[in-house]
Parts: C-alpha cells; sequence; structure tokens
C-alpha cells in the first residue's frame, strides 16, 4: 500500500508581501478564487523565474483550491515552467507554417550556437531551449519568442544575431548593476 504524503504549505510564509497583493488583485477581479490560479501562477514565475512544487503549494493555500487542479493548469500551460530555466526563455515555433519555411535550419542554428538541445539550459544559465506548437505568426514565419518579445522571418543568420544580441544586452545589464 503506498503512503501519499499530502503537503501543506502556509502562503502567508512563503510567498513575498508583493505576490501576495499581486494574487490578491488577480481573484479579486475573478468570479472565484480559483480562477484567479493562472494569474497566481504567472505573479510567481515572474517573480521567482519558474514555479516550484512549494510553489505549487502555496499558491494553492492561498486560493483555497485542490493542488492537483492547479498543477493540471500548471502543466497544461506551456508558459509556465515547472523546473529551472535560463535568464531567457527562447520558444521556438515548431508548427507547420514554421517547418515549411525554414524551421529546421533556424532550430539548428539555434542548437549549434549555444551547444544545447530542448529543454536544455546554456552552461551560463543566459538561455533554455523550448518547442512551442503556435506562437500565433504562420503569416511571418518562421517564429520565436523570448521573453515577451517575437521575432519574425527568422533565418539562420538573423537568429543567431539575434540571440547574440539578447546576450550583449544581458552582459551590459550585468555590468551597469555591478557598478
Amino acid at each position: 500500500m503506498e503512503i501519499i504524503k499530502t503537503v501543506t504549505i502556509d502562503y502567508r510564509h512563503y510567498l513575498s508581501n508583493t505576490e501576495i497583493a499581486a494574487i490578491e488583485h488577480e481573484a479579486s477581479i475573478m468570479e472565484t478564487r480559483e480562477a484567479a490560479g493562472i494569474e497566481a501562477l504567472k505573479v510567481v514565475q515572474e517573480h521567482r523565474g519558474w514555479v516550484s512544487d512549494d510553489s505549487l503549494y502555496a499558491i494553492a493555500d492561498m486560493l483555497t483550491m485542490n493542488v492537483a487542479e492547479l498543477e493540471g493548469v500548471a502543466t497544461f500551460y506551456n508558459l509556465i515552467y515547472r523546473q529551472p530555466v535560463g535568464q531567457k526563455v527562447i520558444h521556438i515555433c515548431d508548427s507547420v507554417s514554421c517547418h515549411l519555411t525554414g524551421y529546421n535550419q533556424v532550430l539548428g542554428a539555434i542548437k549549434t550556437h549555444l551547444n544545447i538541445e530542448y529543454g536544455q539550459t546554456t552552461s551560463d544559465n543566459k538561455f533554455t531551449l523550448l518547442s512551442n506548437v503556435c506562437l500565433g505568426g504562420c503569416d511571418k514565419s518562421p517564429v520565436m519568442m523570448v521573453g515577451k518579445e517575437h521575432y519574425y522571418h527568422l533565418t539562420p543568420t538573423s537568429v543567431v544575431e539575434i540571440l547574440t544580441e539578447l546576450a550583449e544586452q544581458e552582459a551590459n545589464t550585468q555590468e551597469a548593476i555591478d557598478e
């Protein structure tokens, strides 16, 4: 007989005041507290970079919802990360439109340039590479999204230029912080 351990995490001791306030705001404009589940996941991810199991339990506690239901939401929505990711997450669209317009060559250029495969993060923790079924840019394919920014009409050359520029921007930002 397998014993299932129930985990409860008091959100007041786990989530920051900023996270709690943002989640309470989202819950206040929804019909039910449970309806704020996806927005609560986004809030925690925005502050922590990803949604850990403990974060999931704390959100469920705060919204008084079943952990399994919230996990179902978190795993269904492909922009919620349930494991650590790099500073920038690359979503490359692998729809039919992108496949017909150069997806394989663009994907190959990304993998070679960053020396990673799908689901992996670069050794410097700057980039994680993920696939996405559709990014809504079929008329501008191939497409990728990094953060909230979309990049269209990609070529192997342009995608490497974009990634190089993003890495340089990150380095410049870090230098400014260090000064």
